[in-house]
């Protein structure tokens, strides 16, 4: 305990069975499990889910188009409930784009893997709040607006619950008036699902050596617009996804189309992290691509009404660290569950709470509590989410060694040969070798990227999509963007890399503005942050530190 936390008041404390940190599709799956397995062996097991958005599903951005697998093994009578998940895919599109024509890709040679039917296109925020109903019916306590900040552990080094942050900090670290001290939470298991890159995710796999053995998480950034379309351009279920311009052949990414609901498509665009060019900006490009002869007449007439942006987890099965630690364990998208060709996280999600679940409530029948849950370890791996993932192990690596056009080819091959000889596939695993912070190409290699200017109706300034994210955060709270050294943005990132975090950023949270003297000087605009981590993966000297900011800030994302 440091000299300032001696000064503050005790916490005070409350024990629950088990302790979930995020009430995404993973914990609030696992959540609604426990509470069955509880409720079938005529018993209770308490459990609290403790989520930093506003509200359940504040934090949730996704394309996205599931596989209803997870949801089918949860709760068999979804659709009786009243879930929103209702559009099912009707057409499955895939375009390679040029800068001004396009090629339409056959449906006949794609492996059974990448069609989606029998997939559904919702919102995934929406899909997490009624979630969250679920599990709140069934006697699960949900605690949005509270930030886990601190993991707690027992005298033997063992996890034993979480702490949530303090309320009411100033600027200058002190308490204001408005002063509330945060919460321990303690728990016989705590399980970790705070989707990709979380900070207690990060802080785990660190102290506990998790990574050891497997190849360094892979990540993507994915930004988002949701637009409701004029009626004669809708095509309910329809998914279109493509790649190509106006990235290059050596930057991986793509895009997604999905049309759903009242006249509603979600536009979505993905860049792989291990980009070279520092001047690259994925927001510029997302805005860009809007632009093309095949897409922008989709936008036309219509209006945007929600933006967002995330990362994504995409190593796969060689990057996904041990699951499991003294006293839980780590779930969904926050171990890197996501199957980045079909462009999935979720149903792998709320498998693993499902698991995750199974394994905690056969600990605690057996009176067992703070140790490892290796029947959850053996059940992914050797589950669905293993098949899932292991089948697709080697795109990533093909795709970013090769190029688009010959590594997306070769991906192709392997899929088909793992569908036709399940998991072997061309009978090897291949690596992924430098983080996404690494592969970044020193300036004085590339040249300045001339983007053009936003019109205000198809494509928009980074400020003006931040304002249809509903992001907001305390004015007076302090920064919860951390840089482990001031100087290094313009000691070394600028005349190195032309400083990247002013492009990386979706969210104009990083400036280098010119001081009164002249001189450069490094910005955090933390108040427009939306919690995509981008930059604590992609900072080239990884000298930027996400932390999680008072419960409550960030995005309030409506639909998405």
């Amino acid at each position: 305990m440091s000299a300032d936390e001696a000064e503050l008041p005790p916490r005070e404390a409350m024990d629950f069975d088990v302790v979930i940190v995020g009430a995404g599709p993973a914990g609030l799956s696992a959540a609604i499990r426990l509470k069955q397995k509880a409720a079938a062996a005529g018993s209770d097991i308490s459990v609290v889910v403790v989520e930093k958005g506003s509200e359940v599903g504040a934090h949730i951005l996704s394309g996205a188009v599931i596989d209803p697998i997870g949801i089918n093994r949860l709760i068999p009578d979804w659709k009786e409930r009243g879930a929103p998940i209702e559009t099912e895919v009707t057409e499955d599109v895939f375009r390679v784009l040029g800068p001004q024509g396009d090629i339409r890709l056959p449906g006949w040679p794609m492996p059974p893997l990448l069609k989606n039917h029998g997939n559904y296109i919702v919102s995934l925020g929406s899909v997490c709040k009624w979630l969250g109903e679920q599990a709140a019916e069934l006697g699960v306590e949900i605690y949005p607006g509270f930030a886990a900040s601190e993991v707690l552990y027992d005298e033997n080094g063992a996890v034993a619950g979480i702490a949530t942050g303090d309320m009411g900090v100033g600027r200058d670290g002190a308490p204001s008036e408005n002063f509330v001290r945060g919460m321990e939470l303690r728990a016989k298991y705590t399980l970790v699902a705070e989707g990709a890159r979380g900070s207690l995710s990060k802080l785990l796999i660190g102290k506990f050596d998790l990574a050891k053995g497997h190849e360094p998480q892979k990540f993507g950034i994915g930004l988002k617009e949701l637009w409701q379309v004029a009626p004669e351009k809708h095509r309910p279920g329809s998914v279109q996804h493509t790649f190509g311009w106006p990235l290059d052949n050596r930057t991986g990414g793509g895009s997604f189309l999905y049309h759903y609901g009242d006249n509603l498509v979600s536009v979505g665009f993905v860049v792989h992290l291990n980009y070279k060019n520092p001047y690259l900006s994925p927001y510029e490009e997302f805005q860009r691509f809007k632009t093309h002869p095949a897409i922008r007449d989709v936008f036309e007439g219509g209006k945007r009404i929600g933006y967002g942006a995330r990362a994504i987890t995409e190593g796969g099965w060689q990057s996904m660290p041990d699951l499991v630690f003294p006293g839980g364990a780590l779930l969904g998208c926050a171990a890197g569950m996501v199957n980045l060709p079909r462009i999935k996280g979720s149903h792998n999600a709320i498998l693993s709470g499902i698991a995750a679940a199974d394994a905690v409530a056969g600990a605690l029948a057996a009176g067992r509590a703070h140790d490892k849950l290796e029947d959850y370890e053996k059940a992914v791996r050797t589950g669905d989410i293993g098949r899932d993932l292991k089948k697709v192990r080697n795109m990533k690596p093909l795709w970013s060694r090769f190029g688009t056009a010959l590594g997306v080819a070769l991906g192709g091959v392997d899929l088909w040969l793992n569908t036709i000889i399940s998991g072997i596939g061309l009978g090897f695993t291949l690596k992924h070798g430098k983080t996404d912070a690494a592969a970044t190409g020193l300036a004085a290699n590339y040249k300045p990227i001339a983007y053009p200017k936003p019109d205000g109706k198809l494509t928009f300034d980074r400020l003006t999509n931040v304002s249809f994210s509903g992001t907001n955060h305390e004015e007076n709270q302090p920064v919860h963007l951390k840089l482990l050294d001031p100087a290094v943005p313009i000691a070394i990132n600028l005349p190195e890399y032309a400083e990247p975090a002013q492009r990386y950023c979706p969210a104009a949270v990083y400036e280098v503005v010119t001081d009164e003297v002249g001189q450069p000087r490094f910005q955090i605009n933390a108040q427009n942050c939306v919690h995509c981590k981008t930059c604590d993966i992609k900072d080239p000297s990884q000298n930027i530190v996400w932390t999680c900011p008072e419960g409550g800030g960030g995005p309030n994302y409506a639909g998405m």
